[in-house]
């Protein structure tokens, strides 16, 4: 064999390694194919479904049956990887939505995803109302016979608008319909809107889920007929998750809730002393008493310090002079334009999110120029509260 072959063959496990199969952090397969000896052996794999790195990766698979564990403890329900969170949306709306479709969405929603609604009406024909769908009337007057799902998140960024998810999964089983859920901004270790009623959860892994800033990934769950309707078309589009950040992700879900556990201690004590400082004039976050949905927070949560390692906060001017100083004072808190890592982060929506929606629309759902969405990470709470209290004083000036 000359050194040109050799070196191309010479890769292989030893047969007789007992601990081989056995390692303590799951490998990261980067292979985009699997090889076989035979025909028998294919079809085997394809069987199995180890094939072709689009199709499946044990990587994928592993962080799917991680996801299914988390959202869908005891229930037969299964789970999609996907390149981003927006591909766990799109593709889940298009491989259940019909051209003339209709669906019905809270009146919250996050802006990228109108974007799909957008492009879904334009392309397909399908059509969307967005209602409180916490009024039952209001959902009832917009149901039409060719209307499929209802569509919410779970905490809608950034003003943290609820859905009472048990409520809304009944009124959707009553007239045949689908309930979508968005976990992104809570996570499973905060709420399971599979076993409150919901039919899907889709999540941003990109955020809380992975934690650490550096991974884009999106994950879908439903039962196996929903699942095998969606997968074709994610397969076919391109989006199934690659296997670097699924190992990546792998990782990071061994201390998901060491990580989200903390974040909303912080969070909920976070929030409390900004509603006690006179530079907030107001705290979004459903913890607290003056929270306009605190109903809806108590059946969905039971404990306060477990709800939610995200906020949104307005403060007493829209200077925007006034507000750069305060950034600028901060040690520890900073702007990102991502959420649910273990650092604190602000994000202003006015400039980001919601940069495209007129002003008037924007004061409408109580989103002003003075408001910070706050992402709450894993330091020391009492050190978050020196550092803005510290930064409040810029306001002053």
């Amino acid at each position: 064999m000359s050194g040109k072959t050799e070196i191309l063959y010479t890769r292989r496990y030893r047969d007789d390694a007992v601990n081989l199969l056995k390692p303590e952090a799951f490998p990261l397969y980067t292979a985009t194919a699997f090889g076989a000896n035979s025909l028998s052996e294919i079809k085997e794999a394809y069987r199995q479904g180890y094939t072709y790195i689009r199709t499946n990766n044990p990587d994928r698979e592993v962080l799917a049956n991680q996801v299914t564990a988390l959202e869908a403890p005891g229930m037969k329900r299964e789970s999609l990887i996907f390149s981003s969170g927006m591909a766990s949306i799109s593709n889940t709306l298009e491989a259940l939505l019909s051209p003339g479709d209709h669906i019905i969405t809270h009146r919250s929603l996050y802006g990228e995803t109108q974007g799909v609604l957008k492009l879904l009406k334009e392309k397909m024909g399908v059509e969307s109302d967005s209602v409180d769908l916490n009024d039952p009337q209001s959902v009832r007057r917009c149901i039409r016979p060719n209307t499929r799902l209802l569509y919410a998140e779970v905490c809608a960024n950034p003003n943290m608008d609820l859905v009472d998810i048990p409520a809304v999964a009944q009124l959707a089983h009553e007239h045949g319909l689908l309930l979508m859920m968005d976990n992104t901004f809570t996570s499973a270790v905060s709420i399971k809107p599979l076993t409150l009623g919901a039919d899907i959860v889709i999540s941003s892994m990109t955020k809380f889920m992975c934690g650490h800033s550096d991974v884009i990934l999106g994950c879908m769950t439903s039962t196996p007929e929903i699942v095998e309707k969606v997968y074709p078309v994610s397969k076919l589009l391109g989006t199934p998750a690659d296997p670097f950040p699924c190992w990546q992700a792998i990782r990071s879900l061994e201390t998901l809730f060491l990580r989200v556990e903390t974040q909303m201690r912080n969070a909920a004590a976070l929030a409390a002393f900004f509603e006690s400082d006179p530079h907030v004039v107001r705290v979004n976050h459903p913890s607290l008493d003056s929270f306009p949905q605190r109903d809806v927070a108590k059946k969905l949560w039971k404990d306060d310090a477990a709800m939610a390692g995200i906020m949104s906060i307005v403060l007493n001017t829209e200077d925007e002079a006034k507000m750069d100083a305060f950034m600028r004072k901060l040690k520890y808190a900073h702007y990102a334009t991502t959420l649910g890592g273990i650092h604190t982060t602000l994000n202003h929506p006015c400039t980001s999110s919601h940069r495209n929606m007129p002003d008037d629309q924007r004061r409408a759902v109580g989103i002003t120029p003075a408001m910070l969405r706050v992402s709450v990470g894993i330091e020391d709470v009492e050190d978050l509260k020196e550092d803005f209290h510290a930064a409040f004083a810029a306001l002053d000036a």
